[in-house]
């Protein structure tokens, strides 16, 4: 694909997914439209090998946008960082098309392998605002990774994904479509644990209730007894 044509495809993607657009110029002030055409010119020159000019490309365009990719990285087609402020994409992190981040996600390594050290996102994944993809595993197609989430193993494809570590907490029921940006109709795991522990320790405090009762009653029964027999 051409220069033009990527302008043009970055411009576009903008425009349909961010309504806070109101007039065409604006997209040219968009910090993911500067990066993402810093972004492909990077990535040329380092697959031919240029890594310290495709570097330098990189570095200047994470100083002015506040977006750092890797010019490694692999980028599908339709991708799109929302405001972006504190992304950071690693070298060998793979993305599918029509994915979706906002700002403050990591898409990074362990620290500790050598290749594939990032993770990879399939087609139609979004990942909400401040979330931790760590490790080279892969996120499936249509998935979402909710606000805050710290994701370090492999989701399975249709998932909604939240908490810290991330689970799995809606699967297939409910397919995520690419349209949906929503960041907070989300389940809460944290909260239903946490319900369900009242429930138990209401039901076990009944218990206890019921059988210092029931422990009362036949302590009293036992002492009638002893009264009838030395009578």
């Amino acid at each position: 694909m051409g220069f033009i044509q990527h302008i043009k495809e970055e411009f576009q993607i903008i425009r349909e997914r961010d309504p806070a657009i109101k007039s065409p110029m604006e997209v040219l002030l968009y910090p993911s439209f500067k990066v993402m055409l810093s972004y492909r010119r990077a990535h040329r020159l380092y697959e031919r090998g240029h890594f310290f000019r495709a570097r330098r490309i990189s570095q200047r365009a994470a100083r002015r946008t506040g977006i750092e990719i890797h010019p490694g990285a692999v980028i599908g087609k339709g991708f799109f960082i929302d405001h972006g402020s504190g992304v950071i994409i690693g070298e060998t992190t793979v993305i599918g098309d029509n994915v979706t981040l906002y700002q403050g996600v990591t898409l990074g390594g362990t620290g500790k392998e050598t290749g594939k050290r990032h993770p990879t996102l399939c087609d139609n994944v979004m990942v909400s605002a401040g979330a931790k993809i760590i490790g080279s595993f892969t996120i499936g197609e249509n998935s979402k990774i909710g606000a805050g989430s710290v994701v370090l193993e492999e989701v399975p494809p249709n998932c909604t994904v939240v908490g810290v570590p991330g689970r799995i907490v809606k699967q297939n029921n409910v397919k995520v479509p690419r349209i949906d940006m929503c960041q907070v109709d989300l389940p809460d795991p944290i909260m239903e644990d946490i319900i369900l522990l009242q429930r138990e320790n209401s039901a076990l405090c009944n218990r206890v209730i019921d059988l210092e009762k029931e422990i009362k009653e036949l302590r009293q029964d036992g002492r009638k007894e002893e009264l009838h027999e030395d009578l």
